[in-house]
């Protein structure tokens, strides 16, 4: 491998409603607008959360035509994002505001607690727990 080294950006979604997309985003995960932008005719809102995890949510550009997802698909299935602090806690706000929980909160090894829970247009957020 080149003198070069690879780090984790962002998470790309695109949606028919990017505003209430971010939107969900913000009030459900805690995220933050860095910026928004349009690019190629299609707005596109920069979202931040600690520990420098980044989801740009953009709309449908002119001429393109996207389609809903209907079941497990080949490809990316969802993203995962490290809770630290109370994780019971979260899941319980989650609750009160009505996020749809896929997978309940789920030890799955002596260090790792899970659960998905269901975002905007067909995505997957994996929650995730771990002990040092």
């Amino acid at each position: 491998m080149p003198a070069a080294s690879l780090s984790f950006d962002h998470t790309h979604v695109i949606s028919p409603d990017p505003k209430g997309t971010a939107d969900w985003y913000i009030d459900r995960l805690g995220g933050k607008v860095e910026r928004s932008v349009e690019i190629a005719g299609a707005p596109q809102i920069y979202l931040s959360f600690g520990g420098g995890a980044m989801i740009i949510v953009r709309g449908q550009r002119p001429g393109e035509a996207a389609t809903g997802k209907t079941d497990l698909q080949w490809g990316i299935d969802h993203f995962g994002m490290r809770v630290t602090g109370d994780f019971d806690a979260l899941c319980a706000e989650l609750r009160t505001k009505d996020v749809k929980f896929l997978m309940e909160p789920t030890v799955i090894n002596p260090t790792t607690r899970i659960c998905f829970i269901e975002a905007p247009d067909g995505v997957s957020v994996e929650l995730l727990e771990r002990k040092d």
